[in-house]
């Protein structure tokens, strides 16, 4: 068992009261999950200050506080550790408590608006597939060796974070994928980890209802690089306007990857089809069964990364030949009718553009493509006339629907997307508001060879409606209407 000195090793200390070489039998941030002998960090939330439920960690057995203000009676058999921050604090405490794992596994982060998942994934199945033991922590879930964790945020909380890592070492993996999200890095949850280093994919509308604006999105983006040791490599898109933003202040080593500059990696799509591209990387052709610039560009991501931690070339594109679309992205399938559905994740304006652009590159142009679509509740309003917009443009006829309400009403939702739809596009909207009789739709309007989109949720086995989780499945539901006959 570790003593609270140990675990504040490195911890910026403002202030101590009481005996720190006292033994901690856990590091918890919430008050309901304290045992006898825990250390208890008091963090201020969005909704929940921590500060409120000291007296209730200590009567459950806290044996030591870790907090920004202290309370107004302190007791005599508990020690108060006061920090200016207890969120930064808690990630180096996590680390300490679990023997800083990071630092013995090659950690590498993901971090951008799209792409996080499906490059951390496959980058996991690439070493995987190469005889290298890895971890993956994404929004898909949790993996190393047999395990297979159900992950509630992208990037987790910095105990479970560093829970997660210590288990992959105990495991015997040398590598971690993990997807870095922007929440995870303004809330400190990284805080403490030795990253071997970062990877930038891109930048475009998301989460502005948590961050406020996008320039504070893209400043909190960067946070992660200008915190790459000099021992790290710094991985960044050039292709996007913020990419050379991104490692302006990294002293990790830089370098870039990118389909339309001069960059350090780059590659070009030479051919299309639903079933998968032949792309020329580096001057050496392969074909994957991966679909889409925007997958060309996550795949340029997965080869510099994995050139970058020293896999052989050839050996890497072999790899890649051999990986199959991440659970929810581009994933397709085609009845005996010859319709092909796709589903999608694409939950932003730039994914949805993207995804839409890339069936109607392949497509003839003798078929139709059926979008069905919704945006989520309780989240960035602003994106929704956008998405609209973009969905109806780009399509044959779209079926606006449900996905995520949440707390907010589904139809109010759907009105909000359609506003953004142009006049000469109006006749091709329908409103479904049950996302299951929207995918029925869609299934009775497509006829032979034709083209079914369904996109926003992706991997999801539920639906968020007033606050319950219920199972549903965009994927099984689609097999259930299309391959009905089969």
């Amino acid at each position: 068992m570790k003593t609270l000195q140990e675990i504040l090793y490195k911890v910026p200390i403002e202030g101590v009261s009481g005996n720190t070489g006292l033994p901690i039998s856990e590091v918890v941030f919430d008050s309901r999950k304290v045992s006898q002998g825990a250390l208890y960090v008091a963090q201020k939330g969005v909704h929940v200050d921590g500060h409120d439920y000291i007296d209730q960690a200590i009567k459950k057995g806290a044996h030591a506080i870790v907090c920004e203000v202290l309370p107004k009676e302190c007791r005599n058999d508990c020690t108060y550790v006061v920090v200016l921050n207890a969120s930064k604090a808690l990630g180096i405490l996590a680390s300490n408590y679990y023997d800083n794992p990071s630092s013995k596994i090659k950690l590498v982060g993901i971090t951008g608006t799209n792409g996080k998942t499906s490059i951390s994934t496959l980058l996991f199945r690439l070493f995987e597939g190469q005889g290298l033991p890895c971890g993956l922590i994404s929004t898909v879930g949790v993996q190393y060796g047999s395990h297979e964790i159900e992950n509630t945020h992208t990037t987790p909380d910095a105990l479970t974070l560093n829970q997660h890592l210590a288990a992959m070492v105990i495991h015997g993996a040398a590598y971690c994928f993990m997807e870095v999200s922007s929440h995870g890095i303004a809330q400190h949850r990284i805080e403490g980890l030795h990253f071997e280093g970062g990877i930038f994919t891109n930048l475009t509308h998301d989460h502005l209802d948590y961050h406020g604006d996008f320039k504070t999105y893209r400043d909190i983006k960067k946070i992660f690089f200008d915190h790459l040791p000099s021992t790290a490599f710094a991985l960044t898109y050039l292709d996007d306007k913020n990419g050379a933003f991104m490692l302006q202040n990294t002293k990790a080593k830089k370098y870039s990857y990118a389909l339309h500059q001069n960059a350090d990696f780059k590659a070009q799509l030479l051919e299309c089809q639903f079933s998968g591209m032949l792309l020329k990387m580096q001057d050496m052709e392969v074909w994957t069964h991966l679909v889409g610039g925007f997958n060309v560009q996550n795949l340029l991501a997965v080869f510099a990364t994995a050139r970058l931690m020293d896999l052989p070339a050839l050996e890497v594109l072999q790899q890649i030949s051999q990986l199959h679309p991440v659970k929810g992205r581009f994933q397709t399938f085609q009845n005996q009718d010859q319709i092909t559905v796709v589903v999608d994740y694409a939950h932003t304006p730039d994914a949805l553009e993207n995804v839409l652009k890339t069936i109607n590159e392949i497509r003839t142009l003798n078929e139709k493509l059926y979008t069905v679509i919704g945006c989520g509740g309780n989240r960035d309003k602003e994106k929704r006339p956008i998405m609209g917009q973009i969905a109806a443009a780009l399509s044959d006829k779209v079926i606006f629907t449900s996905d995520n309400p949440r707390d907010e009403d589904p139809a109010e939702i759907i009105s909000q997307m359609i506003t953004g739809v142009e006049p000469q596009h109006f006749k091709k909207v329908l409103k479904i508001t049950q996302r299951e009789e929207a995918i029925a739709m869609a299934g009775q309007l497509a006829q032979k060879g034709d083209i079914v989109l369904i996109s926003g949720k992706g991997h999801e086995d539920y639906q968020e409606i007033g606050g319950k989780k219920i199972p549903f499945s965009d994927m099984e539901y689609a097999q259930k209407i299309f391959l009905k006959s089969e």
